[in-house]
C-alpha cells in the first residue's frame, strides 16, 4: 500500500497554531514569550519518560512507528481490491483453484497473499475465515494499542506542564528581592502549562484519534478481503461476490 502526504493535517496543525500565536499577538503578548526551550523539555521530556513507563516495549515501538501515518496515512484502495478479488474468482471458476497459485505468488500485500494462499491448498471457507479472523483480531488490537500511547501522553503532557509551572514558581520565589522581574518571571513560568495543555489537545489526542481511524479502516479492508476470499472458496458467483464486497464502500 503506497502512501500519500496527508495536507490536511499539515493544514490543520498550521491553523492551530496561527490562532494561538494570533491570538496572543491580538492580546498585545510577544511571540517570544511563549518560546521557553526549559518548559519545553520539561514537558516533552516528562510525558515521554511517563509514557516509556507506562508501555511494554514492542508496544511502544509500534507507536513510534505509526507516527509516521499521521502524515502519510496508508493508503487502502478498497475499490481496486474489489476488482482483484473479482477476477480472481473469474480465474478460479475456470481454472480451478490451482490457477491462482501463480497470482497468489506475485501478490504484494501480504495479508491477500496469506488469504490467496489459502484458498490454493484448497482449505475449507470457514478455516479460512478462521485463520484470517485471528490475524486480523491480532493486528487490530496490537495497533490499537500503539494508538493508545498517544492517547496517554495527552493525559500526562498536561500534569507534566502543571509540574514545569510549578517549578519555575519556586524559581520565582528564590528571587524574591528584585520585584521587577517577578511578573515576567510567572509569565515565564505559565509556559509550560500552555506547553502541555497545548500538545495534548493540538496534538498527542488527535495523533491517538487519527490512528485509530486509520487501524478501523484497515481492519475493514481486511475483513473485505477475507469475506472475498471465503466467498470464492465456497464457489459463489462473481457478481454475487462484488455485489457483496460493494458494501465496504458505503
Amino acid at each position: 500500500m503506497f502512501k500519500s502526504l496527508d495536507t490536511l493535517t499539515l493544514l490543520g496543525l498550521l491553523v492551530a497554531l496561527a490562532a494561538i500565536i494570533g491570538g496572543n499577538i491580538l492580546e498585545g503578548g510577544k511571540t517570544q514569550t511563549l518560546v521557553q526551550l526549559t518548559a519545553l523539555v520539561i514537558v516533552l521530556g516528562g510525558t515521554l519518560g511517563a509514557i516509556m513507563v507506562q508501555t511494554q516495549r514492542p508496544t511502544f515501538y509500534r507507536a513510534m512507528r505509526m507516527f509516521s501515518w499521521v502524515f502519510s496515512p496508508p493508503v487502502v484502495d478498497a475499490a481496486g481490491t474489489i476488482r482483484k478479488i473479482v477476477g480472481w474468482s473469474q480465474t478460479a471458476r475456470k481454472e480451478g483453484l490451482l490457477g491462482l497459485e501463480n497470482i497468489a505468488d506475485n501478490e504484494k500485500h501480504d495479508f491477500s497473499r496469506k488469504a490467496l494462499q489459502l484458498l490454493v491448498d484448497g482449505s475449507e471457507p470457514e478455516t479460512i475465515r478462521n485463520i484470517l479472523e485471528v490475524d486480523i483480531n491480532s493486528l487490530e488490537e496490537s495497533q490499537m494499542n500503539a494508538a493508545q500511547v498517544y492517547e496517554s501522553m495527552g493525559g500526562y503532557a498536561p500534569t507534566i506542564g502543571i509540574i514545569g509551572a510549578v517549578m519555575g514558581l519556586i524559581h520565582v520565589m528564590n528571587n524574591l528581592a528584585d520585584p521587577a522581574a517577578l511578573g515576567a518571571g510567572i509569565a515565564v513560568a505559565f509556559v509550560a502549562t500552555i506547553y502541555g495543555v497545548g500538545l495534548a489537545n493540538l496534538f498527542f489526542l488527535p495523533i491517538s484519534n487519527k490512528l485509530k481511524s486509520l487501524v478501523t479502516s484497515q481492519t475493514r479492508y481486511h475483513e473485505m478481503v477475507m469475506d472475498g476470499i471465503s466467498s470464492i472458496a465456497e464457489g459463489e458467483n462473481p457478481r454475487n461476490i462484488e455485489t457483496k464486497l460493494q458494501g465496504y464502500l458505503l
